[in-house]
Order: structure tokens, then sequence, then C-alpha cells
């Protein structure tokens, strides 16, 4: 089984492999098929993982951010055929990048 920190790490990691294609800009994303795919399963590794994370860590980080994420997922995840790009994008933009700055906090803390 994962431990937390596994799973910070496992978020840190999707969180890259979309910033590595995301700065080919929002009319990448919303033209390109392959693009959205990968950063929508990538999004889902996210919400998994923050999901996943131990009652423990969440009594300890009650941050909004775990719900957020996970509930993210959940609508990917159930809501494939009608995603909206501009979400995804606003996500990319403004919801990772603190996210990312986050868990690198923690796992700074619990080093």
């Amino acid at each position: 089984m994962r431990d937390d920190r596994e799973r910070l790490r496992d978020v840190l990691e999707a969180i890259e492999r979309i910033e590595k294609y995301a700065v080919r800009g929002q009319q990448a994303l919303a033209s390109e098929d392959l693009l959205q795919t990968w950063v929508v399963h990538h999004l889902m590794i996210i919400g998994e993982a923050c999901r996943a994370l131990s009652p423990d860590f969440r009594t300890k980080h009650p941050a909004e951010v775990w719900v957020l994420a996970a509930g993210l997922r959940n609508v990917i995840v159930h809501e494939y055929f009608g995603i909206d790009v501009e979400v995804v994008w606003n996500v990319i933009e403004h919801d990772l990048p603190a996210l990312k700055k986050r868990v690198w906090e923690i796992l700074a803390q619990e080093a």
C-alpha cells in the first residue's frame, strides 16, 4: 500500500507532466485531443492520489485543496464526454501551482 508521502510524490509527478505540455497554451489544449487526454489523465491521477490520502494526513493538513482535487477527479471520471476545456485550463493555471506549492511545503516539513 502506498503511504501519504508516495501519494504526494504522485501528485507532484502528475503536475510536472501536465506542466511539460501546458506551456503550449490553452489553444493547443482546446484543439488537440491527445493533449486533452494527457492532461485529463494526469488530473485524474492527482485526484485519485488526493482522495486516497490517509485520515491522519487529512486531520494534520486540513487544506480544502485535497477535497477539491478529489472532486475534480470525480467530475472527470463521471463526465468524460462533457469536459469543459476552459475549466481544465483554469485548473492548470490557478489550482495546480497552489497545489504544487502546498505539496512541496508538506514534504519539506515532514522530511
